[in-house]
């Protein structure tokens, strides 16, 4: 995850990801059940926060595209030049732990959470308290402590436990004071360590076991991060070999720097947390500069929940209004064939839908339908003709609210987009699903490097004028 510094930032990845996948070869002498899952669970000594009631929305909800993480929340116009230019759609922040570098956090308030939230940010709230006893570099500070690797009388673990059920409270007082849904993610990042020392990686499971029952029990949803090669591998070893030894996280966090924006991994089975439960940080410690902004991140790609989805949709009762090619149309003169009768229904739908059209859909370009082509054309600036082309199709699909979309967006919106690049290049041939996916995003890179915008694969107001004028 991102440190105070770039020193810092290289001495922790030697034992998230350096440190995790040398030793992950090593297998450690069993040891008795640590934090069963079916174990009565220690009496906490802190009370549970009061939970308030939240109007954001569950973060990070149903969600498949790009994020980034950054030690420190960043200034709003950076997150909103970033949301306008930058392909990343979610943002991890660090709300707690006592061995976070960044324990200030002067732009992480209830306001900076609610704005980014409702301007179609996830929000990946994540805590670094105790870290894993035998991670070298840890503690940072001289009040932050490490995991408490006794195994105690019965070898459960019982002082790990009990820090795990203690940082899972503090983190939802933590984002309850924030304004954070309950039912959200809430990740706890556990740096990579030494997996051939028994009581050292036996204990760490123990610790995010309770951290994931406490935050169950107060109606949160559990969250892990660590190195593919230690703690990833272990949770994952223990899902397998282990069953029901430790409560295991809702989702995982593999940091793994291969420059693979996906969520796959060899040291780990296929089949964990699938669907739907992982996220993956695949590239660490570098700037990107997007929209004249500088920021020094770590890349992610997340699959969260069911993906990015969007509701279906029915238009004027049913009508077709989705094609991989729209096809100019005009009138049947001389030798000229009907144009389309399904494709000239749906533009009759949509003009209605926009208050230009008022006849019947009859899929014939009658003489109430020309007349609305020609008001369309003087509205939107185009050469007024008895013909609707491929770029008037694209300025129809365009007209309406501009959101940012990119990858990972979905709804409406996305719809049109898909529906507008597909009328621009009939070699695009978009699924029109709603979901901005990985063959969305390189349709409209390739359609911004076509007519000169900046390759980005975001949606942002430049390229919806560009789409609403018909640029193709």
């Amino acid at each position: 995850m991102r440190r105070r510094t770039t020193a810092v930032l290289s001495a922790l990845l030697g034992g998230a990801l350096l440190l995790g996948p040398q030793a992950a070869g090593a297998e450690g002498p069993a040891t008795a059940p640590a934090g069963a899952a079916g174990a009565a669970a220690p009496a906490s000594t802190a009370s549970a926060p009061v939970v308030k009631k939240s109007t954001n929305p569950v973060t990070p909800g149903d969600f498949t595209g790009h994020g980034f993480d950054q030690c420190l929340a960043p200034e709003q116009w950076k997150m909103n030049r970033w949301l306008k230019h930058s392909p990343f759609l979610a943002v991890g922040i660090y709300i707690s732990g006592d061995s976070r570098a960044c324990r200030s956090q002067p732009n992480l308030t209830p306001a900076w959470v609610t704005k980014q939230l409702k301007k179609g940010w996830r929000l990946l709230p994540i805590t670094l308290g105790p870290q894993a006893s035998c991670h070298p570099r840890f503690p940072r500070y001289a009040d932050d402590v490490k995991i408490n690797p006794k195994p105690g009388n019965n070898g459960r673990y019982f002082q790990a436990r009990q820090q795990g059920f203690a940082e899972a409270e503090k983190a939802v007082a933590a984002v309850t004071a924030l304004g954070l849904a309950r039912g959200s993610t809430l990740f706890y990042d556990l740096e990579g360590y030494d997996s051939s020392n028994t009581h050292c990686r036996e204990s760490a499971l123990a610790f995010v076991g309770a951290w994931t029952e406490k935050l169950h029990a107060l109606g949160w949803v559990s969250g892990v991060y660590s190195s593919a090669g230690s703690g990833i591998k272990d949770l994952d070893d223990a899902r397998v070999n282990r069953p029901g030894t430790y409560t295991l996280p809702d989702t995982i966090w593999i940091a793994r720097w291969d420059g693979v924006a996906n969520t796959s991994t060899s040291y780990i089975r296929e089949d964990g947390w699938r669907p739907g439960g992982r996220v993956k940080q695949y590239r660490g410690d570098h700037v990107e500069n997007w929209g004249g902004v500088k920021i020094n991140i770590d890349s992610n790609f997340l699959d969260v929940g069911r993906g990015s989805v969007a509701a279906p949709e029915s238009r004027c009762g049913g009508v077709r209004v989705s094609y991989p090619v729209y096809a100019a149309l005009r009138p049947a003169t001389g030798n000229q064939k009907p144009s389309d009768a399904r494709q000239v229904k749906a533009l009759q739908c949509l003009l209605k839908e926009q208050d230009r059209y008022a006849g019947a859909l009859t899929g014939t370009l009658n003489a109430r339908t020309l007349d609305s082509i020609r008001a369309f054309q003087a509205a939107r600036g185009f050469p007024v003709r008895d013909r609707f082309t491929k770029a008037n199709w694209m300025s129809l699909h365009a007209v309406g609210s501009s959101p940012v979309l990119k990858r990972g967006s979905a709804g409406s919106e996305v719809r049109r987009v898909q529906r507008a690049i597909n009328a621009a290049d009939p070699k695009a041939k978009v699924v029109v699903t709603g979901v901005f996916d990985a063959r969305t995003d390189t349709a409209v890179r390739a359609w911004q490097k076509k007519i000169g915008l900046p390759v980005s694969g975001v949606v942002n107001p430049e390229s919806w004028a560009a789409l609403r004028s018909g640029v193709r």
